[in-house]
């Protein structure tokens, strides 16, 4: 495979009265075309801040972004989000809630011809199993229906890159994994490449390729959910996998009634 999306060394940095505030520093990382990777970490490691320079609403400090061969962020450049084939799925879905399911999917394809738009629309509702539900509004869905519309919508005029910002948090713990692995299979099957950020490790396990652990604006380690489990690179990744799991374990105990 080949390689997509390169972060070379990138810092980005907040204006404040006191003084500028570094978040993310000197960060690189490589994903390959197809592949689906996570940027994993507590609140204010800086991982939003990286997902947010990637589809080009924060300017780096330092560093370069490059989609393929296309140099998409860098000190002295910079295309403008539109202008960069990267979908993106937010926290909130952002659905449209005056329109049915098929225009919101179609929102972005506006440009195409009614030919082409009819069909791509088809394909999506096939693909996030929603082939019922074109005719239907937002609020007469469930959160996870809301969700692979939001995803049919990120997808639809076909991005080279999707970025996912923490896509599961609104959704109860035994759906978000369940749609984990679903977001994953519908990305499998399209050869989509994305970028997921979350600070829930059950869901960076179950839909990534590679995962960055992430702390204090550095990625500690960049790695296969295997590498990060069995070879830990630092106390803090080793620390921070551990911890995680064990709060899965008990979260799902509770959920069976096993635990007060």
């Amino acid at each position: 495979m080949s390689e997509l999306l390169k972060l070379d060394r990138i810092s980005l940095s907040y204006d404040t009265p006191d003084g500028i505030v570094p978040v993310v520093k000197n960060l690189s990382l490589c994903l390959e075309k197809g592949h689906i990777g996570c940027l994993l970490g507590a609140s204010g490691c800086g991982k939003t801040t990286v997902l947010r320079a990637i589809a080009g609403f924060e300017p780096l400090r330092s560093g370069s972004i490059c989609l393929g061969t296309k140099v998409l962020s860098s000190v002295d450049s910079q295309i403008e989000p539109e202008h960069r084939h990267v979908g993106m799925m937010f926290q909130d879905y952002a659905l449209f809630p005056h329109l049915n399911v098929e225009r919101n999917i179609a929102f972005g394809l506006r440009r195409w011809d009614k030919q082409r738009r009819t069909q791509r629309v088809e394909e999506l509702l096939s693909l996030a199993g929603l082939e019922d539900s074109g005719q239907r509004y937002p609020h007469e869905l469930s959160g996870g229906q809301q969700q692979r519309v939001a995803l049919a919508r990120a997808l639809a005029p076909e991005p080279e890159l999707l970025l996912l910002d923490e896509p599961f948090s609104n959704l109860d713990v035994d759906t978000r994994e369940r749609l984990a692995f679903e977001v994953r299979d519908i990305l499998k099957k399209t050869g989509h490449t994305a970028i997921l950020v979350t600070h829930n490790q059950a869901e960076a396990f179950a839909i990534a390729d590679r995962i960055g652990v992430m702390q204090d604006g550095i990625i500690a380690q960049w790695d296969t959910p295997y590498g990060l489990h069995h070879n830990p690179a630092t106390p803090f990744v080793a620390d921070f996998v551990k911890r995680e799991a064990l709060m899965a374990q008990r979260a799902q105990a509770y959920l069976r009634g096993e635990a007060s």
